[in-house]
């Protein structure tokens, strides 16, 4: 058997993939150009707007949203105020703003696209049955593979770092939107088609409603998953925390490598943290 497997040639899928890639930018270059030039220039123009707020100000609007956001606790607020002041103590804050604007963008890309796909996956099996081995090959495939055709696409930069970050990170918002409007009780679509709603009044007025728990929580997922690519995405040129940390391990140094990761890890837990307060059950 082996002696058989060695005379068989291989496939050439590695040419086959590539000669698809290049079909694919030669005849959408027409697409892939603007829309680098518009959302990296739409991203420039909100980190100049980050980067205009004075990080004092910057500080304390975050430190009053997150004692508000958790019940008027001072947990969050604390950490929030401690680890923010320490990131523009180590003069990373531009490489903080940088990382939040891409995270932010991705992840309401990834919002965007996701939710109305998971809103047809919990309409239709066909769908789901199509789409879910999609989903499942963008989560399992090495997120370093997404930015081979990031940068055929659309080369090197930022604009990249956000196509790679929605492949990897859209499949939670699309997964837990299915999943919550599918829980969503019988006996209240029923109740919905008794009183007469149309498909949208229903799903609007019903299931979105009764679904936005369980949706929250794959939009959490999904911010964190995006933010989890900002190290990858400097690879290709995207700018932030995640460069630093590439050229301190690039260059060995430990120490400024370690300011970048513990910066990248209060960002992380702080958007988390948002996140979690936004789609929390407080009727519970």
């Amino acid at each position: 058997m082996l002696n058989f497997m060695e005379n068989v040639e291989s496939l050439p899928v590695a040419d086959w993939v590539s000669e698809f890639v290049d079909l694919l930018t030669d005849t959408f270059a027409f697409l892939f150009d603007p829309i680098k030039e518009g959302l990296g220039n739409f991203m420039d123009m909100v980190t100049q707007g980050l980067d205009a707020i004075p990080p004092v100000i910057f500080i304390i609007v975050i430190a009053i949203l997150a004692f508000f956001m958790t019940g008027k606790k001072f947990g969050l607020a604390i950490f929030s105020i401690v680890g923010l002041l320490f990131i523009w103590n180590q003069g990373l804050w531009s490489q903080l703003m940088d990382t939040f604007t891409l995270v932010l963008t991705a992840s309401i890309l990834c919002v965007i696209i996701g939710i109305p796909i998971g809103i047809l996956m919990s309409k239709s099996r066909i769908a789901e049955t199509i789409i879910t081995p999609i989903l499942d090959f963008m989560q399992t495939m090495p997120a370093f593979v997404y930015l081979i055709p990031a940068v055929a696409f659309f080369s090197i930069g930022v604009v990249p770092g956000i196509f790679a970050s929605l492949i990897f990170a859209t499949p939670p918002t699309v997964r837990f939107t299915n999943l919550g409007i599918r829980q969503v009780s019988d006996e209240l679509v029923e109740a919905a088609d008794a009183f007469g709603s149309t498909g949208p009044q229903k799903l609007f007025k019903v299931e979105l409603p009764m679904a936005k728990y369980t949706i929250m929580a794959g939009i959490n997922q999904t911010v964190m998953l995006a933010l989890s690519m900002v190290v990858i995405a400097s690879m290709i040129g995207a700018p932030g925390l995640g460069r630093e940390v590439l050229s301190s391990l690039q260059r060995a140094q430990v120490g400024p490598g370690f300011v970048a990761g513990l910066s990248i890890v209060v960002l992380a837990i702080i958007i988390d943290r948002f996140t979690q307060n936004v789609y929390k059950d407080r009727s519970k």
